[in-house]
């Protein structure tokens, strides 16, 4: 007969593998890590660029610019440039779990702290969509910009991306 003790020490290491492996296996960024004194704005852009050669020079021209802005009360202001005129201006306003969320990834994430590296686009690309998004969060403003994964080959990193989607989301949702 197995004596208590074994028992007893032999599942010590398996509680804490347990307790070690339960955080892991929720992706999802805890969303009291937001201080509702908090102070962020947030400014995304979206430009489909088209490259147009001239002989020895090229030039990089957007076709369309798309901007959203994302304000501390929730209020969202979106413009479509199209070829360099202004074509639409819509108003709206943010879910706050949305909004929340959004806030939460970047705070946690260390977004603010991601420095601005410059990406290489390939030769042989002629259009490509290149983002970009200014956050001020409590009077820090980090501003970066990079291009779709296909126009480089460089790895863009994981965490850009999840911002990415979540504002091309709500880019989304006030097209329609």
């Amino acid at each position: 007969m197995v004596k208590p003790v074994l028992i007893i020490v032999g599942s010590i290491p398996i509680i804490f593998a347990i307790l070690l492996i339960i955080p892991l296996t929720n992706p999802e960024i805890p969303k009291t890590a937001i201080d509702p004194n908090d102070i962020a704005e947030i400014e995304f852009t979206k430009h489909h660029l088209i490259k147009t050669s001239f002989g020895l020079t090229e030039r990089l021209g957007a076709q369309q610019t798309e901007i959203l802005i994302i304000q501390n009360n929730g209020d969202i202001q979106y413009t479509l440039i199209n070829e360099g005129i202004s074509s639409i201006e819509k108003t709206s306003k943010i879910d706050s779990e949305k909004q929340t969320k959004l806030l939460a990834m970047i705070k946690e994430t260390g977004f603010m702290a991601i420095p601005f590296d410059s990406f290489v686009i390939k030769d042989k690309t002629v259009d490509f969509v290149k983002y970009g998004v200014k956050i001020t969060y409590n009077e820090k403003t980090n501003q970066l910009f990079w291009p779709e994964q296909e126009a480089t080959e460089q790895l863009i990193p994981p965490i850009i991306s999840e911002v990415e989607i979540e504002l091309e989301s709500i880019l989304n949702s006030i097209r329609e």
